[in-house]
């Protein structure tokens, strides 16, 4: 999704990632509002963190914000790629190599792979971080652990950091465990929920404040957060670009936090379909279970997916069905359900534990614990959390 392929954006927007149903609220993201971030970047040197959910509405179009800021003779030295790369075409997992834009000749340098973090020498040319990339709102969910390295960086060197603000299209409510120490991960870098209801500068702000950068590192007046207008956490915020491959959908992005859980089973979440994150399924799933069928095939987003060119069969989900918030229900079902048909010996794998955050789950799963008797162990931690979370807020909260 190049900034240099205008239709890239109106490919995605067909597959009805925008609810023509429903009427958008004039929402003023971060990166649109020029007058309170281009002073701290013009004369500066700027590494440009983003991918291509960088877009921005401008006289009635939409462009790419390094594109933009160039029209405006900004010197962007450096474009940083998170996961998915800086065209957001990569598969998940898939490493993202270094190189230069096709369109603007800038630099680009991947972090995503080896390394996850600006290094010093890559910093040297460099005055200030801008970082814009669309978060959905999930723990797991790598670019808001790409931020935190970067944060990490602009501490490390002292370097401006500016977080230009998104909505978060699962930001009105709070679910899941708290990530454990022990399973921090590149999934899992805060000890924060499964939906944390925050915006990434929100969450910036917490990761500063609860002095979670590595050595207790802060960047004090070096961290700018610019916070949307018209945004509330009551808001059901839909996204008009897909921010990754596998969410091509707004019905994606919401069963997301439930269905990625999968990932950590021996079953597809629907990588190497049309409808990726919406369903789950396996080739020895019951036929008389299932309500759908499918064939993963390679794609753009899955090169090589789980039980390619299988016949697989499973469940297709609406996020009403799961009262479009996280649930266990998905998972319960169908361990229950490969349990009856003795297909459940292999149905964790080690990444469940790493997704989760904790190993208590798996183990209540096993146990044939309820969806309430699993969330009722939750709340004293979740209430704690939402206590902290407060400290943070930059928008009216869904309470």
């Amino acid at each position: 999704m190049a900034i240099s392929k205008e239709n890239d954006t109106t490919q995605i927007q067909k597959k009805e990632v925008i609810d023509k149903d429903i009427e958008p609220k004039l929402v003023v993201i971060g990166a649109e509002q020029t007058e309170k971030y281009f002073d701290k970047i013009k004369n500066k040197r700027v590494g440009m963190i983003v991918n291509h959910t960088s877009v921005i509405d401008n006289k009635q179009d939409s462009i790419h914000l390094v594109d933009f800021l160039i029209e405006n003779q900004i010197n962007i030295q450096t474009i940083f790629a998170p996961e998915h790369g800086f065209r957001g075409t990569a598969s998940a997992g898939e490493t993202i190599k270094n190189g230069k834009d096709t369109k603007t000749g800038i630099d680009i340098i991947s972090l995503y792979g080896k390394n996850k973090k600006p290094t010093k020498e890559q910093l040297e040319n460099i005055d200030v971080l801008v970082f814009d990339i669309q978060d959905v709102g999930a723990r797991f969910y790598t670019y808001i652990s790409t931020m935190d390295y970067c944060m990490e960086a602009a501490a490390e060197n002292d370097k401006q950091i500016i977080i230009l603000d998104r909505p978060n299209p699962n930001g009105f409510y709070i679910d899941g465990c708290i990530r454990e120490e022990k399973f921090k991960s590149f999934v899992g870098m805060h000890p924060i929920p499964i939906v944390h209801g925050l915006t990434v500068g929100e969450l910036a702000k917490m990761i500063e404040g609860e002095k979670w950068l590595k050595n207790q590192n802060q960047l004090g007046e070096n961290l700018i957060v610019i916070p949307c207008q018209n945004y509330s956490h009551k808001d059901r915020y839909t996204l008009k670009i897909a921010p990754s491959p596998n969410l091509p959908t707004q019905s994606s992005i919401l069963l997301y936090p439930s269905l990625c859980l999968f990932e950590g089973t021996t079953m597809s979440v629907g990588r190497g379909t049309d409808f990726p994150f919406e369903v789950t399924g396996h080739p020895k799933f019951p036929k008389e279970n299932s309500n759908i069928s499918f064939t993963p095939i390679p794609n753009e987003g899955a090169k090589y997916p789980p039980f390619q060119d299988k016949l697989c069969y499973g469940i297709k989900y609406t996020p009403n069905e799961l009262e479009g918030n996280f649930s266990l229900k998905p998972i319960l079902n169908f361990y229950e359900i490969m349990k009856k048909n003795e297909l459940e010996s292999n149905f964790f794998n080690s990444y469940f534990n790493t997704l989760a955050g904790n190993e208590k789950l798996q183990a209540q799963i096993k146990e044939g614990k309820s969806e309430q008797e699993i969330k009722a162990t939750w709340q004293e931690n979740l209430e704690n959390y939402k206590k902290m979370r407060k400290k943070y807020l930059l928008y009216q909260d869904f309470e």
